[in-house]
């Protein structure tokens, strides 16, 4: 039996204000898989986002990473999780804090216990898989904000997770740099959950879409088929672009 890259078994969550986010979700990954997450605001994505390296607690269901459970209470074991799953913010600014592109890119894995030439590797490899190691050496605030996104995916493709979870990845930016990104995260080759209000950019890198809404899944099939239902999309707030067409 092939261990799934992540496997969510009914998963539920109340916050302490008794807010209840996620009742009983069921999802699976297969290794490779790209998987666009769909739902509106408030729909229980960023809580289930949180529970993959164990942010938020289990309290109710499983979550298993590359076969291992995530358990917020065992120390060594989150360390783990926590290198095996990527979490790429929306906004990169939330990642990026040292002096120069390559500082930032090394910060993960130098904290892991890697050092000299193995470091060195490791940048430069997640710099060119983004496009990126001619900026090495650059300050991030002296990027685009597009450039600063690629960047951030860098720092967590350093650390070699199991999974790359994005939030909003093509938010708040321009055509050229969403098609950037589009071209480095299809090249990738790796497991991606993609969480996303752009549907458009979903079909164009995720054979797979499910959606979460009111902190169950609704939807789970091939993206074109899951968008090509006017129906559900209504019902769940969400829309393709005007003169989009399937």
């Amino acid at each position: 039996m092939t261990i799934k890259s992540l496997e969510v078994s009914e998963l539920a969550f109340a916050y302490p204000d008794g807010h209840q986010a996620l009742f009983g979700v069921n999802l699976s990954l297969e290794k490779g898989e790209r998987v666009a997450l769909l739902g509106p605001n408030g729909a229980g994505k960023t809580t289930l986002v949180m529970h993959l390296n164990g942010i938020l607690p289990t309290m109710q269901g499983s979550v298993r990473v590359g076969g291992k459970l995530v358990d917020a209470n065992d120390k060594a074991g989150i360390s783990e999780i926590r290198h095996k799953v990527g979490i790429v913010f929306q906004d990169p600014d939330d990642q990026l804090f040292m002096p120069t592109v390559g500082e930032d890119v090394a910060f993960g894995p130098y904290n892991a216990g890697m050092r000299g030439e193995e470091l060195e590797k490791a940048v430069r490899e997640a710099l060119e898989l983004v496009g990126m190691y001619e900026f090495v050496d650059r300050p991030p605030h002296h990027l685009s904000f597009g450039q600063r996104r690629r960047v951030a995916v860098a720092t967590v493709l350093a650390m070699k997770p199991e999974i790359l979870v994005m939030d909003e990845p093509s938010s708040n930016l321009d055509p050229a740099s969403r098609r950037e990104l589009a071209d480095i995260v299809r090249n990738l080759d790796i497991t991606l959950l993609m969480v996303t209000h752009d549907l458009p950019f979903a079909l164009e890198l995720c054979e797979r879409s499910v959606i979460l809404s009111g902190g169950i899944i609704v939807a789970d099939g091939i993206t074109r088929e899951v968008l090509s239902d006017t129906k559900l999309l209504s019902t769940h707030r969400l829309e393709l672009p005007k003169g989009f067409t399937l």
